[in-house]
């Protein structure tokens, strides 16, 4: 948890330092937000790689990469004289070699060394994210603000490296394959009687449309509720809470994983998920989009780490870093459509309302083909359970 804490801080520097950078080089903003696209875009697809190196391996060797890249990233970022290092910094250094090893690898590791509480020890591992985002705002803030921005990257490198590096080398190496999930050599390439690849396909096209309806308001909250007449400081709060919410609700989104499964907590959370952000929509008091945004962070922040669970679930252990690593990348996809389709939906009609409704529409296209495959659980299951 607190290496995922401390690493999922990286995307926050380019946020937080956006306009600064902006100013110094005399770019239009566009140019420095592309840095959060590429390191959650290099985050994904490291993913894979250091998700298939942890199944080989073990999470010592990619946690200590992406360590080194994380200081290295950042450092290299604070050094930059111009958009190809910062992209360079971010795509490859933060976000493929760095955040690709503290993201699926670190979940898909903690699937793979709990039995009976997996879903409570994913929830903890996950919920470091979220203290990301409640930590290293404000921090680097402070920093940006006493400092500058390239000072206040340079001391998170040096803190990343303090913290991380040793950390990374106290993780144990292979696992031994607990129970439950399908498991090495007798595997017959089937989950829940389907094609394998079938499987991970709707897993990964399910990410997307839930990815994309979370995104909406994680994006565009604070520009809604100042378009609605808010004040910032306030509109803020609001993001805060939603947050803070979150935190909660992976623990307690582990704890039902670990009594109904992750097929069926994914289904409740996404369906929860639909039905608040389409009130995001409808309602537009100050206290009715502080409630609403209390309840989505308490519907929204187990969705994903459920993913690992249901793939460790249905797939072999040795396997589940880099089929994890896949699921997450389509999950950034998903992060950033969401993002962006927001403010396009926004610039043709003017509101917000829209935009939340197609998320809606996006999240029914989730529970469509998770609703399938808990079906399909569901007929498979008594002959499993009869053998």
């Amino acid at each position: 948890m607190v290496m995922m804490a401390v690493a999922m801080g990286a995307p926050y520097l380019v946020i937080v330092a956006l306009k600064p950078i902006a100013a110094e080089f005399d770019w239009p903003r566009a140019v420095p937000s592309l840095c959060y696209a590429f390191t959650l875009l290099g985050a994904g697809l490291g993913g894979l790689l250091m998700g298939r190196l942890a199944d080989r391996s073990g999470m010592g060797t990619p946690a200590l990469v992406g360590s080194l890249s994380i200081g290295i990233g950042a450092w290299l970022a604070s050094r930059a004289d111009g958009a190809l290092m910062l992209y360079l910094a971010h795509g490859l250094f933060l976000g493929f070699l760095g955040n690709g090893a503290f993201v699926a690898p670190l979940l898909a590791n903690a699937t793979k060394w709990f039995d009976r509480r997996r879903g409570m020890a994913v929830a903890v591992v996950s919920s470091g994210q979220s203290l990301a985002g409640a930590i290293w705002p404000p921090v680097l803030r402070y920093l940006t603000d006493s400092f500058g921005w390239r000072q206040a990257f340079l001391i998170y490198a040096l803190v990343a490296l303090a913290i991380l590096v040793p950390l990374s080398l106290l993780l144990r190496p292979l696992p031994p394959i607990v129970g439950g999930g399908a498991r090495g050599e007798d595997w017959d390439r089937k989950a829940l009687g389907w094609p394998s690849e079938v499987v991970l396909g709707m897993l990964c096209l399910a990410i997307i449309g839930c990815c994309v309806a979370m995104a909406m308001p994680m994006v565009h909250l604070v520009a809604h509720a100042t378009d609605l007449g808010h004040p910032g400081a306030r509109a803020a709060e609001m993001l805060s809470l939603l947050l803070a919410s979150a935190f909660i609700s992976r623990i307690l989104f582990g704890a039902l994983a670990d009594r109904i499964g992750g097929l069926w907590t994914l289904l409740v959370g996404s369906a929860g998920q639909a039905a608040v952000l389409a009130s995001y929509a409808f309602v537009e008091s100050f206290l009715g989009l502080y409630a609403i945004s209390a309840l989505f962070g308490l519907v929204f922040g187990g969705i994903v780490p459920a993913y690992a669970i249901i793939v460790r679930e249905l797939f072999p252990a040795s396997q589940a870093g880099w089929r994890i690593g896949a699921v997450f990348l389509f999950g950034t996809i998903g992060m950033a459509l969401g993002g962006s389709l927001g403010g396009l939906i926004f610039d043709l009609f003017g509101s917000y309302r829209t935009a939340f409704l197609v998320g809606v529409a996006f999240n029914l296209g989730n529970l469509a083909l998770i609703g399938t495959l808990v079906r399909r659980q569901e007929q498979v299951r008594p002959r499993a359970v009869l053998a």
